[in-house]
Parts: structure tokens; C-alpha cells; sequence
């Protein structure tokens, strides 16, 4: 099916808004200068239906300016040497998109970590760049902009100029700030997926010496302690751990009460000195203390075991399939960037995940790499987005940032 062109059938008046336009519109057939030097530049491709009655604000222009008019307009086959000037143009553009994929990257590009060093996020944001800086020829620099429930570091991202040199790693925040806080500086449109990196389970864990060795257990021992229940750490409202409690209600009947803190460490910590009863956390943090006994796993929130640790049961597989959240790292690009870019980072980084040596340094945190194409991530925001959302609505989650 062919380009077709539409064009200004008869002389219409703007009576609609005079403030724009105060004399009547000219004839403009064929994209030639017409008497007023009106010129369009409208393009479709159904040709089944000969005019369209009404103009429709913000979708056409007359010279650049948006135009509200009821205007009536013809389609005609573009068959003219406007035809072929506007397919030439086409062909430039693409042209020029291709060549900049083909010289892209030319200079270090940087990776944005909206947290501190040492998480979860971190240290799959760092293990990933060295594999793929190695297949791009060009160094990937990691920078730490944390704060404000990743607010700060993703603003940055959303803001940067679309050019391929400058990504967000981010995580679950990308998904859950929009509706956590209705002050965030950005739209969730402001970044596009690129590639899914890895992915680690939170952990439900407990002091050692609670009488509970798995998930069943916990919640008949929360069932007992009242009408709060049990007091489970958490990193604050709307954060991972906050997250599993509500999952946990919702598939329990339990009652849980939330004991904020500023980190997910600092709920750790609660638990190692029995300040606290449990607590839900990375992989990447948790397992070091599960390994020196000082802390005792009772489910993993994933799909499936740990690689590493398979001894660690899912909640699924202990009769809670609602339950199932991860502390997972994904790169994005501000608005804009060239298709052709996001498309070659995603293919250096299904290869890089693929190499022994990135799977070494991601398994033995509990980190597993998650291969897939820009369209499956897009699809993973969007059922987490609408996911995360309802039990976000029902709990009343707002950011305490």
C-alpha cells in the first residue's frame, strides 16, 4: 500500500479559533505554494475512506502551526515528485539512523545506578558493564545517583540527552514510583525499556532463634501473636519488603506489622540482633548471613530455587503463589534514543549474558541472568506496573520519600 497525501479540498473559515488564524484558508492541492503560501504536509495510508470531515487538533499542522479547524480533506495518491522527494527524505533519515548504529559507540557511555554501591542493583549493574564494554570497544562507566527512593538517579536519565551514551539501570522503582509518589519530576514515558539484565528473590528471613523452619509455619506463628502480628522489617513504605507483607495478607489471612527503616541493611541488621521478627531482602545482602547461621531462610520469592542455593524453597512451592517479587536490574534509555541503538545494546547484552564468566560473577549471589528482547522487558514493566499497582492501591503504599 502506497504514501498518500491529503490536501485542503475547499476554502474553509476558522471560525473556531479566529486567535490563530483570522483569515480563511487557501486552497494548498498537490503540496504546491498556494495563494497565502499555505503549504501541508499530511500523510496516511488508508485510502479507504475518500475525505475526512473534521481536522483534528494536535494531529495536523498548516506551516508547522497546530490547527483546529473543521476543515474537509481528499486523499490523493502521491505519484508526483512530492512523492518521491518525501520517500528520498524517508530513505535519508533512515539513512542516517543506520550510520550512527554502525558508528555508535564512539566514546565511553555511562550507566546510571539510582543506589548506592554494593546492592543488589549495583553489583549487577557492574558485572554486566565490563562483559559488554568488552563486546562494544568502549568503556561503560558506572555512576551512583542515589536517593529519594531512586527518584533522583532516574530523573537524571529521563532528562539526559537520547544520544545511546547515557542508561538507567533500574529496578522495581522504575515501576512502582509513579503511583508511590505523585511528585516524581518524570513520566514513566520519559524512559523506554531496553534489555532485562538479571533478577535475585528477596529472601524471607528470620532470627535464628524463632521456633518457624518454613513459610507455613511463620504464618501460624503470626496468626498467634494478636492482631498486629508479627513485626517485619522493611526499608520503608512501598519498598520490596513492605511489598511481601501485603503479598503475604493477601495469601495468608496473617496480620504483619511494618517496621520502617532507611535501608534494606539496616533491616537486616534489625533482625541479626533480634530487634525485629523477620524481614524480607536481596539475595546479594542476605545469604552471607543465612551461610554463617545467623539468620534462617524460610522461602525465596521467586519462580524458581536460587541455581546456587537450591535448598531454598519458593513460596509458590509452599502454597503461596502470590508471593512472588524480585530485587531485579534492567537497563533503560531516556525518550528518544535511536531504535537502532537500543536495539544493538540489547543484543552485546543477550550475548554478554550468555559468557561463563558474567553467569560466575551473577549465580553465586543468587543473581540469575534474564535473556530477552526489548519487547519481552516492555511487556514485564507493563503486567509488573498493573501487578504491583493493585496491591499498592489496596495497602494504601505512598512513598515516604
Amino acid at each position: 500500500m502506497g504514501l498518500l497525501k491529503f490536501s485542503v479540498a475547499k476554502e474553509q473559515a476558522c471560525a473556531r479559533s479566529p486567535q490563530r488564524h483570522s483569515s480563511p484558508l487557501k486552497e494548498a492541492f498537490g503540496g504546491e505554494r498556494s495563494e497565502g503560501a499555505v503549504r501541508w504536509s499530511i500523510l496516511g495510508n488508508d485510502p479507504k475512506s475518500p475525505s475526512i470531515p473534521l481536522f483534528q487538533r494536535g494531529k495536523y499542522s498548516v506551516d508547522g502551526t497546530p490547527h483546529a479547524c473543521p476543515i474537509e480533506l481528499k486523499r490523493t495518491p502521491l505519484k508526483t515528485t512530492v512523492g518521491v522527494a518525501l520517500l528520498t527524505a524517508t530513505s535519508l533519515l533512515l539513512g542516517a539512523t543506520q550510520a550512527v548504529a554502525k558508528t555508535w559507540p564512539d566514546h565511553p557511555i555511562k550507566w546510571v545506578v539510582p543506589f548506592s554501591a554494593g546492592g543488589a542493583n549495583d553489583v549487577v549493574a557492574r558485572a554486566a558493564a565490563e562483559a559488554v564494554s568488552r563486546r562494544l570497544g568502549q568503556p561503560i562507566i558506572i555512576e551512583n545517583k542515589p536517593g529519594a527512593g531512586a527518584v533522583i538517579g532516574t530523573d537524571y536519565v529521563a532528562k539526559s540527552k537520547p544520544d545511546g551514551y547515557t542508561f538507567l539501570i533500574g529496578a522495581a522503582g522504575v515501576v512502582t514510583n509513579s503511583f508511590l509518589n505523585e511528585k516524581i519530576p518524570y513520566s514513566d514515558s520519559d524512559l523506554v525499556p531496553v534489555a532485562m539484565i538479571a533478577s535475585s528473590p528477596s529472601v524471607i528471613v528470620v532470627h535464628p532463634s524463632l521456633p518457624v523452619n518454613n513459610l507455613k509455619e511463620f504464618i501460624e506463628y503470626a496468626k498467634k501473636q494478636g492482631k498486629d502480628g508479627a513485626n517485619f522489617a522493611t526499608a520503608g513504605s512501598g519498598s520490596t519488603p513492605h511489598f511481601v507483607i501485603e503479598m503475604l495478607k493477601e495469601g495468608s489471612g496473617a496480620n504483619f506489622t511494618s517496621i520502617p527503616f532507611k535501608s534494606g541493611q539496616e533491616s537486616v541488621t534489625a533482625v541479626l540482633g533480634n530487634q525485629v521478627t523477620a524481614t524480607s531482602e536481596s539475595s546479594v545482602v542476605v545469604l552471607p548471613h543465612i551461610k554463617a547461621g545467623t539468620l534462617k531462610a524460610l522461602a525465596a520469592t521467586s519462580e524458581a530455587r536460587m541455581t546456587a542455593y537450591p535448598n531454598i524453597p519458593t513460596a509458590a512451592e509452599q502454597g503461596f503463589k502470590g508471593v512472588r517479587i524480585g530485587h531485579w536490574a534492567g537497563l533503560f534509555a531516556p525518550k528518544g534514543t535511536p531504535v537502532a541503538i537500543i536495539e544493538r545494546m540489547n543484543a552485546e547484552i543477550q550475548a554478554a549474558l550468555k559468557t561463563k564468566e558474567l553467569q560466575d560473577k551473577l549465580l553465586p549471589s543468587g543473581i540469575e541472568p534474564v535473556p530477552g528482547s526489548v519487547a519481552q522487558f516492555a511487556t514485564f514493566i507493563a503486567s509488573e506496573r498493573e501487578r504491583l499497582g493493585r496491591i499498592a492501591k489496596k495497602a494504601g503504599m505512598k512513598s515516604d520519600h
